[in-house]
């Protein structure tokens, strides 16, 4: 094993660019983020891994405050404890909808970042799923050809399972508003299945993924997902003296996944006009590797029946528009049928039993209205609180959409 190199503050001073008299000072600073190793004399000892703390004050505290800067290396550190609190460590997990855009990233998270024993891909797409398997080739995959609407194959799927990610769904607005009854099946009906095989099997963790259309229903999608929020939820009602629990996540617009916005204006500004529904329209807006944190996050807290949601901007549809295609026209072509103009994660009466942490929310079921266990940390919010996408305090304008957008490799 390579022989840990460290440095005096002579050196590390002159490496950054920083006097010694800098660093001492940030030592005390950030003295409950960071020490540095000493010698037996006592001389300040420093790593590579010390040397990276330091580069990345140097780069946030560029336009930020020390404290502004101590605020999001705390929040960071305790997003990477919540990651990890859950020990993935020879777990065997299933992921339905696992060829979809949140479980392809997920799967590849968890392969890389942690030791699950078997990772079981369950879905009815054969082509995706090779795709998949020829992408990440890894021998801890389990391919599994099955419809979250046959409860007999998920009950033979989900046997030896540790943990469910249901990620399955008909999530298209308008193909839900065509065809109804298919979204029942696969979103309700397909819900109750994935519930009644965890049930059966006792598989000790289930994590269901919601929509912030599920809160006050305007379409069909998002009165299906309510529906499937509700059954997850009290879920753990029928559960009994079974192991098995049951919790859900909540978000909103993901960053570029199958079915989003970006790809359509991407498209749409080779011919230089993009289309926009309404001008006033927000949406709440999140990368993929946020969600995958959310659900590991969710994981890790939850005792059954909370919905996870997480703190993230809001963005204007004619700001994303700019971003994307900045020197085309903007035609305003009116909402489509189901949509609204803004969206919201938590309605007023769920803010009743809403508390938050380290940039989350959790709503408890009505009948497990105070904090306990895992719960402990967990502040509530105030009064009348609504987590709506156009009232929210933090905002994405288009010269951040567009830097995002090229930090994720979406934009040239």
């Amino acid at each position: 094993m390579k022989k840990q190199e460290y440095y005096s503050i002579g050196n590390i001073g002159q490496r950054l660019g920083i006097p010694p008299s800098t660093i001492r000072y940030w030592e005390n600073v950030f003295q409950d983020l960071w020490k540095p190793e000493r010698s037996k004399g006592g001389q300040r000892r420093y790593s590579k891994t010390d040397i990276d703390f330091l580069q990345k004050i140097i780069r946030l505290s560029r336009e930020r405050t020390l404290e502004s800067v101590k605020s999001i290396l705390k929040q960071e550190k305790l997003q990477a404890e919540a990651e990890t609190a859950f020990d993935w460590s020879g777990k065997v997990v299933l992921v339905t909808g696992g060829t979809g855009s949140f479980g392809t990233a997920f799967i590849s998270r968890l392969l890389k970042e942690h030791d699950p024993e078997a990772v079981r891909i369950y879905s009815r797409d054969e082509l995706k799923q090779y795709q998949l398997h020829q992408k990440l080739r890894d021998p801890r995959l389990r391919f599994l050809i099955g419809d979250v609407r046959d409860r007999e194959r998920l009950i033979k799927a989900t046997l030896g399972v540790d943990v469910i990610v249901h990620a399955a769904a008909m999530k298209q607005v308008p193909a839900c508003e065509y065809n109804p009854f298919e979204a029942i099946k696969t979103n309700v009906l397909g819900a109750k299945n994935v519930i009644d095989a965890a049930l059966i099997n006792k598989v000790p963790k289930v994590i269901a993924l919601s929509t912030d259309k599920a809160v006050n229903p305007a379409n069909l999608y998002g009165a299906t997902k309510l529906c499937s929020d509700k059954m997850f939820i009290h879920a753990n009602v029928y559960s009994g003296k079974r192991p098995s629990r049951f919790a859900c996540v909540r978000y909103g617009n993901v960053l570029a996944s199958r079915g989003s916005v970006i790809p359509l204006f991407l498209e749409q500004r080779k011919t230089g006009s993009v289309t926009i529904t309404d001008p006033k329209m927000t949406r709440f807006w999140l990368t993929l590797r946020e969600a995958t944190t959310l659900v590991m996050k969710a994981l890790a807290f939850m005792q059954g029946g909370e919905i996870f949601v997480p703190r993230i901007p809001s963005m204007r549809l004619v700001d994303l528009a700019t971003a994307i295609a900045p020197e085309c026209r903007q035609k305003v072509v009116g909402i489509r049928p189901g949509e609204k103009i803004h969206e919201v994660l938590i309605s007023e009466e769920e803010g009743r039993y809403t508390y938050h942490r380290d940039g989350i929310f959790m709503v408890l079921p009505h009948e497990k209205q105070h904090i306990s266990g895992n719960h402990n940390g967990w502040k509530q919010v105030p009064g009348h609180f609504i987590y709506a996408s156009n009232t929210n305090d933090r905002w994405l304008s288009s010269e951040d959409l567009r830097s995002l957008l090229e930090r994720e490799g979406i934009l040239n």
